[in-house]
């Protein structure tokens, strides 16, 4: 049976597109390129970068505050001012200053070396340990914020400086060292702060690098309120000795209101992210 013309032509056309359409279906492979990271590997390692920069963040945003409320610490103010005015006075207030960083720093290590192997962190959540350290601190804070606002002059110019001020003009160099050591690590006031700072950074999860990092950054910011009086007396020429008896004063006489306000503050801060980790 012989076939017109037109008909050959259309018999041509459907076996040419049947044999094309597999080919034009068939996937194409990618080269292999040796030493590239998967596709899958590069959106892995892309998604976990924001992760771990906001938890530092984070972490950095929690510790500031309780940085912060060390720095404006009243007590360690007026006592390295009192020490600048020492015969040796130079020499007294850069030991004072370091003995206040060493005890920061040993009080916050101590702190991150509890909360590593103890599971402060799991899967960046703080474990349960670290929410009742806080409410536990936080309680601790307010209660003592409180009854320092209870026990406050009303007159500001009847406040009173304790009484171990009154020695530090006999302290050797080494006794300098150690009471700055002492108002750092063992101060009733400044260590809850620095044990909550080293809950906080233990407890995101971070890796050991980004943990020292902040807790160089707690040390560094807490120690402003006596880098401050340092940097004007070593630089501040005749008028800095006005200028830090002036400090001195201001600070001897709301000492009591700024840190019951402060402590109060921070204290409900910590009651806060102890419930919030708890429940």
């Amino acid at each position: 049976m012989k076939r017109t013309a037109k008909e050959r032509t259309a018999v041509k056309r459907t076996a040419a597109t049947t044999v094309a359409q597999p080919i034009a279906r068939r996937p194409v492979a990618p080269p292999r390129r040796s030493g590239t990271l998967s596709r899958q590997a590069l959106l892995g390692r892309i998604a976990t970068r924001p992760h771990a920069e906001a938890t530092m963040g984070a972490v950095l945003g929690d510790v500031l505050g309780f940085a912060a409320g060390v720095a404006v610490s009243p007590l360690p103010i007026i006592a390295v001012i009192l020490i600048l005015a020492t015969p040796r006075g130079r020499l007294n207030g850069v030991l004072f200053t370091v003995g206040w960083i060493l005890g920061l720093a040993v009080l916050g290590a101590v702190m991150l070396a509890i909360a590593s192997p103890a599971g402060a962190s799991s899967h960046n959540h703080p474990a349960t340990w670290v929410g009742a350290l806080k409410l536990a601190l936080g309680v601790f804070l307010v209660l003592f914020g409180a009854r320092q606002w209870h026990r406050r002059p009303r007159d500001p110019s009847e406040a009173r400086l304790p009484k171990w001020m009154s020695a530090i003009d006999g302290l050797t160099p080494v006794k300098v060292f150690a009471l700055g050591l002492a108002l750092a690590a063992l101060n009733a006031k400044n260590a809850p702060l620095t044990i909550a700072a080293g809950a906080a950074i233990g407890s995101a999860g971070l890796p050991v690098g980004q943990q020292i990092g902040s807790l160089a950054i707690f040390v560094v910011i807490a120690t402003l309120g006596l880098l401050a009086p340092l940097a004007v007396f070593l630089l501040g020429g005749e008028r800095a000795k006005t200028t830090l008896g002036n400090w001195k004063d201001w600070a001897a006489q709301h000492n009591v209101a700024v840190m019951a306000v402060l402590f109060f503050v921070l204290g409900l801060k910590l009651v806060g992210d102890g419930i919030s980790i708890l429940t």
